[in-house]
């Protein structure tokens, strides 16, 4: 079946806002597939995992399995062989330089996607926590700017969270728990003590940039984990995702005139989501429409799909919708974005 599945993370916007945010969305693609799809019940999701919504639901799409139950997606090793690393050996773990900032009464991690971390910043921090690492015998592997990999066998079983799951809240309950907790505790505040000097740190303040004042641990994986693909090409994989596997730059025309079941993923409204932007949010969501939901809406009418099947996520909860040409002859059935406040 040539079938499309659109993911689009964080299209639920949360329930107290979602009446006043959906009347004003100027999206008649969106609502042409959404008012006469047929949908499935929506997952609640709790609000305490470990991962997001979309985070769980493309890690079992891939096969992808939990480090441990109540775990982020053990992500690590597929996430390093995408960067071009091939572990061989070992538990890993993918390692994010970050900005925490004081809150009144706690600490909150800011979105590790907003930091604007260069190429050449990020190898001078590399460079700089690297031996009190290596100095407690843990392999540290450069990915890219904003991704790095700790080996730590010992550290099997240790409960993470993503930093998407993260951003923006209290991180004590976020902490990783479990084997290897206090030990990796010991080693972030090293670090932290290390960067705090950094005149790279001086340097970004005073281009009112946040300073790198830590590390997100999450995803551990043993060498071996691998991810298995359902999809004959996938697009607009980037962040962790792209762990599973490489993903095209073609625009929606192109799509279309793909083979076989595909993957597109459209990520634009998860930063805007976690900083709690809505009116760029609300701008965001048309824009997908017009630009992406709207020719491939075209496409499914013209034969070029057999079907679309969008997948929406919010931080607590995951709707699907499928349209085929035959729902969308349903004409008795107005399109409608009432489904994204389900």
């Amino acid at each position: 079946m040539n079938q499309l599945d659109i993911l689009i993370p964080f299209a639920l916007p949360p329930a107290e806002l979602a009446r006043d945010l959906l009347r004003q969305c100027k999206a008649p693609a969106l609502a042409m597939l959404l008012g006469r799809g047929k949908a499935a019940p929506v997952q609640a999701h709790d609000p305490f995992s470990r991962a997001l919504p979309h985070e769980h639901w493309l890690a079992r799409r891939f096969g992808l399995p939990r480090a441990e139950p109540d775990s982020s997606p053990a992500a690590a090793a597929a996430l390093m062989r995408s960067l071009g690393h091939a572990p061989s050996a070992g538990q890993w773990f993918v390692l994010h330089p970050a900005h925490i900032h004081v809150a009144r009464d706690h600490l909150v991690l800011t979105d590790v996607g907003q930091l604007a971390l260069d190429e050449d910043q990020s190898r001078k921090l590399f460079a700089s926590a690297e031996s009190l690492f290596t100095e407690i015998g843990h392999d540290i592997v450069y990915g890219d700017a904003r991704t790095w990999f700790l080996r730590a066998d010992p550290w099997h079983g240790l409960r993470t969270s993503t930093p998407a799951a993260a951003s923006g809240r209290n991180i004590d309950i976020w902490m990783p728990e479990g084997p290897g907790e206090l030990a990796w505790r010991k080693l972030q505040n090293e670090v932290q003590m290390q960067w705090f000097s950094e005149a790279l740190n001086e340097e970004r303040e005073m281009r009112g940039l946040k300073a790198v004042n830590s590390m997100w641990l999450w995803g551990g994986a043993d060498a071996a984990t691998t991810v298995q693909s359902p999809y004959a090409a996938s697009f607009g994989l980037d962040g962790w995702i792209r762990a599973f596997g490489p993903a095209g730059k073609a625009g929606a025309a192109e799509i279309a005139q793909g083979a076989g079941p595909c993957l597109l993923v459209l990520d634009a409204l998860v930063e805007l989501a976690l900083a709690e932007e809505w009116g760029l949010w609300l701008q965001r969501m048309e824009e997908l429409d017009r630009e992406w939901l709207a020719p491939l809406l075209a496409s499914l009418q013209g034969g070029a799909f057999e079907a679309v099947h969008l997948v929406l996520s919010g931080a607590d909860r995951l709707a699907q919708v499928t349209a085929t040409r035959g729902t969308l002859r349903k004409f008795w059935l107005k399109p409608s974005l009432s489904k994204l406040s389900a």
